[in-house]
């Protein structure tokens, strides 16, 4: 297979959203004064749904993070109760697509917990998950649900294990292991029958979930695999990297035949990590460098040359990571069709960046859509600026060609379902009357029996092993003080033993004596 090389010409076609472009929210409408995590861990650290935005904090003694209806943007109280119950960092936090009050987490303490955010967030500090997992022998790094099942989720640990959680259960039902050292992305395809992923081996793997057979991996000298995510129904996938001249790069890949990549591009001599967020309704990929304030973005076709570059949104703030709002949550009467939520860690802010697809007025005899709001514009292209003033339609009319059925809240499969061989692709839902449709189904955790192994008041089965050194140090001292107590206790009751001994031999000599009298 040859591999086509890219190059930075912009050459123009025909395409609806050669014009979209970036605008940042009004400051009004982020979310200032949040202590975002300095975790150095290459993740997002942030997750948001059509009703929460969750942010990993700053924290001692644990990790914890925030959580913030989407609704009530402005300058967040210092005192902002936080989801606080693991004893390590918080190094992954995703909402469950088809309930919205529910999130996941993943920590330096090896355990991945589950959580349930009440009506209009939290009021108080929430120590208590919904469900507690524990299957690791080392930190759990990341985690994703299942796009189409609504009880099946996904942890990589430290480990180089995956485990695949059965939530109806609340057990770990498969462990993938085929990995040689630490899994730094996972992606799924459309229906969820196929896994991606990328590794520190360099490798990059299409894995079976179920049976935990790798299909195909690749092993390019030319391209270190560092992100990788699954173009929808194309069969592709897409990679992030560097190249052996450790400039950042991006292939595209073939997902039944990784021996060669069809195209590789450079982008560019940084070294920030480069994250690639695809959008299956309009085939358009972004890409976010960790540390840069520019988000890149291409269209992607069956045909040659495969990745079409579009425009590039340009801001002077790095952005540490991104947390992106599902469609139903995007504002279609702007024609958004993108909504990132920008981490700004040095201010302590969150900004939400939209993706528009302007529509130009027309200026002939044609007919005119209705407006309601205008604005201008201007974006750069490699080797050219355009200023490009458009009458951007903000539209009282749905726009259906930039709106097709897009995956909805409803899961396609159950957990038992998935895991018996069934695969189906996702539900689809319209945008046309906004997001009016809410999910009646309740997410439930397991009722387990409480059974118990007590010794000296410690239940054995409940006190799982230490996560970290803290955590390690402070149970070696409590043991050495409970340690210190047996003994003290054991020495009491030698002592009392003595006492009851010399007691029995007193009565015995006593004995005879009154029998003589």
């Amino acid at each position: 297979m040859t591999v086509t090389k890219m190059s930075w010409r912009p050459t123009y076609r025909s395409s609806k959203f050669r014009n979209v472009y970036g605008k940042v929210a009004n400051r009004e409408h982020c979310f200032d004064g949040i202590p975002i995590t300095k975790n150095v861990h290459d993740n997002h650290f942030c997750a948001v749904n059509a009703k929460f935005l969750a942010i990993v904090t700053e924290s001692a003694g644990g990790g914890s993070f925030i959580v913030i209806p989407v609704s009530q943007a402005g300058r967040i109280d210092p005192h902002h109760p936080k989801v606080c119950g693991h004893q390590g960092n918080v190094l992954d936090i995703k909402w469950n697509p088809f309930f919205e009050n529910i999130i996941a987490s993943c920590s330096e303490d090896s355990s991945v917990r589950v959580w349930e955010i009440p009506e209009g967030g939290l009021r108080r500090n929430m120590t208590e998950a919904m469900m507690e997992l524990y299957g690791h022998s080392r930190r759990v790094g990341l985690i994703e649900w299942h796009p189409t099942s609504s009880g099946i989720l996904f942890s990589a640990g430290y480990d180089y294990k995956i485990l695949i959680w059965n939530l109806e259960i609340g057990e770990p039902v498969k462990m993938i292991d085929c990995h040689s050292d630490v899994i730094v992305c996972m992606s799924f395809n459309t229906d969820g029958s196929l896994l991606a992923t990328s590794c520190k081996d360099r490798k990059l793997r299409v894995i079976e979930p179920r049976s935990g057979r790798v299909l195909q991996h690749a092993s390019c000298k030319n391209h270190r695999v560092n992100r990788v995510v699954f173009l929808g129904n194309m069969k592709r996938l897409l990679t992030t990297g560097v190249s052996r001249w450790n400039t950042r790069q991006i292939a595209l890949w073939d997902q039944e035949d990784l021996s060669m990549p069809m195209v590789e591009e450079e982008i560019d001599g940084l070294s920030g990590l480069l994250f690639p967020f695809y959008d299956a309704d309009t085939h358009m990929l972004y890409l976010a460098g960790k540390g840069d304030g520019n988000i890149r973005y291409y269209e992607i076709t069956t045909e040659k040359p495969y990745l079409q570059y579009l425009m590039e949104f340009r801001s002077p703030a790095p952005q540490k990571g991104l947390g992106v709002m599902p469609k139903h949550g995007l504002d279609v009467t702007a024609c958004e069709v993108f909504r990132f939520y920008k981490l700004v860690t040095l201010k302590g802010l969150i900004e939400p960046i939209s993706m528009i697809v302007p529509r130009r007025v027309s200026v002939s005899g044609d007919a005119l859509l209705p407006l309601t709001s205008y604005s201008s514009v201007s974006q750069s292209i490699p080797g050219k600026t355009l200023g490009l003033s458009l009458l951007v339609l903000q539209s009282e009319t749905y726009q259906e060609d930039i709106y097709p059925m897009t995956a909805g809240t409803e899961p396609a499969l159950s957990a038992n379902d998935w895991l018996s061989g069934i695969n189906r692709d996702p539900v689809l839902m319209s945008l046309k009357k906004g997001y009016q449709k809410p999910n009646q189904l309740v997410f439930k955790a397991p009722v387990k029996e409480k059974k118990g192994v007590v010794v000296n008041g410690i239940d054995l089965l409940e006190n799982v092993p230490p996560r970290t050194e803290n955590e390690l140090l402070r149970m070696f001292f409590r043991q050495q003080e409970e340690l210190r107590k047996l003994k003290e206790e054991l020495n009491t009751k030698d002592v009392k033993i003595r006492q009851l001994e010399l007691e029995l031999n007193n009565l015995r000599n006593v004995s005879p004596v009154g029998n003589n009298v």
